[in-house]
């Protein structure tokens, strides 16, 4: 192994090429400065898009069939209740795993999914899924009432972002990224040899104000407040890091990585009841506009299929054996997806344009499935289109997220970017590179190979 050298990885959950590598709007001057010295990359996130997996695919080397993690929430087999994805779940073994091997001590902050804490070379603070300040969210476990203790505040793990107070949503934001950067200016301090941090505030100020902030946006308006807000989180997060270069050894090597892009969000499409027009759902009683699909007013003897909703659609088959009142043979299922696959090719969006469609199976996008994989993933118009769960719509196309304000999409394509100060590294662009193949990179960096 040669000379050690300390790796520094700023996470940007959301990050697109369009703002770090075409200069788009303004705020990361210092990164852009960075990266003009950096090798640079296209990173292609995993299917499905979205900050779980994407994130502990890129630091186990593992798609998300291989995790056997699908999405944020998981569906409870054979039934309609979900639970939220957690730490407990990843059974692949993480970079930080895997270095501790060579006594290499990696601190984290903020990595999604890593509540509830678990034994480290190292330390930690969980994620935004922590549950709160009350509940354990460091490793060592000591290190939460040092924290809180030495720094006066606890970490703020997340922030409503899907509301219509968006002064309020704006405020919060502020207020948690400052808060990160008070508890890693302490962190930092620390022995580590890799450090990687995730900001997930950079991903809740694209859902919050992406239309304020990119003009090629369809719903696109300039207001003097949050037009400003993207580019103000922006600076913040760069004002900080251009001072910890300043305060880490000279040799530190540095990378800016996101897990996926962020697009603008066309509207929503309401998926199940499509579903239904299709004939492929039956429900018993017409519902309001915009109430959820629940399972009691599902005519399950002549279901096939129903999905969830979200930046893609998750399928599922109501098979025989394997749901409560499955009606599906087995022998059924590969004739379906096909009617499936065709009928999801013909949607059309709102002036008859044709659309970008596509639906897997998991066997189709996943090298191994493990867990409980959906029957198909589906993306709308090439994630310009929000598949949402909820019916009783008149129209088919709708301007707005069924949960909440949302002014944007995820994309297939983030950053990755390394910068050495010692010029070991060849410097430029150096085409894509997929999410699951950036753990190599980190550990020949960390390693000196």
């Amino acid at each position: 192994m040669c000379r050690l050298r300390k790796v520094f990885v700023l996470g940007l959950d959301s990050l697109p090429p369009k703002v770090l590598y075409e200069n788009y709007g303004e705020g990361l001057d210092s990164i852009r400065q960075l990266t003009n010295e950096s090798q640079n990359y296209l990173m292609k996130t995993c299917h499905p898009p979205i900050t779980v997996p994407a994130w502990i695919s890129m630091f186990t080397g593992k798609t998300p069939g291989e995790l056997g993690i699908y999405g944020f929430r998981h569906r409870k087999p054979g039934t309609f209740d979900s639970y939220v994805v957690n730490s407990n779940d990843v059974k692949e073994k993480t970079i930080w795993d895997e270095l501790a091997k060579f006594n290499i001590k990696t601190g984290l902050f903020g990595v999604p999914p890593t509540y509830p804490p678990k034994p480290m070379n190292g330390f930690m603070v969980t994620d935004f899924n922590t549950p709160g300040k009350e509940k354990p969210y460091t490793f060592p476990p000591w290190l939460k009432s040092e924290i809180e203790n030495k720094i006066g505040e606890s970490p703020i793990f997340d922030v409503v972002y899907r509301t219509e107070d968006r002064d309020k949503a704006y405020s919060d934001l502020m207020e948690m990224i400052e808060n990160h950067q008070k508890i890693l200016n302490y962190l930092v301090k620390k022995a580590w040899d890799l450090f990687i941090y995730v900001e997930i505030g950079v991903d809740r100020a694209h859902h919050m104000f992406w239309k304020y902030f990119d003009n090629t946006h369809p719903r696109y308006e300039y207001n003097e407040k949050f037009s400003k807000a993207i580019p103000n989180v922006y600076r913040k997060i760069d004002n900080w890091f251009s001072k910890l270069i300043k305060e880490l050894p000279k040799d530190t090597i540095y990378v800016i990585v996101s897990d996926h892009g962020t697009k603008s969000m066309k509207g929503s499409y309401p998926i199940n009841q499509w579903l239904m027009q299709q004939g492929f759902l039956k429900i018993k009683n017409e519902t309001k506009e915009g109430e959820d699909l629940l399972p009691d007013n599902i005519n399950w003897n002549e279901t096939k299929v129903w999905a969830w909703g979200g930046y893609y659609s998750r399928f599922f088959f109501n098979i025989k054996g394997r749901e409560p009142k499955g009606i599906l043979e087995k022998e059924e299922i590969e004739g379906l997806i096909k009617d499936l696959k065709n009928s999801i090719s013909k949607i059309k969006g709102p002036n008859n344009e044709q659309w970008k469609n596509e639906a897997y199976t998991p066997q189709e996008i996943y090298p191994e499935i493990k867990g409980d994989a959906p029957d198909l993933t589906v993306y709308l118009d090439d994630l310009n289109w929000r598949p949402i769960g909820t019916i009783g719509y008149k129209s088919m196309y709708l301007e707005k997220n069924d949960k909440g304000p949302d002014d944007s999409m995820h994309d297939w394509y983030g950053v990755f970017s390394i910068y050495d100060p010692e010029g070991t590294i060849e410097k430029g662009n150096k085409g894509v590179i997929e999410i699951n193949k950036i753990k190599n990179v980190l550990e020949q960096l960390i390693l000196g190979k």
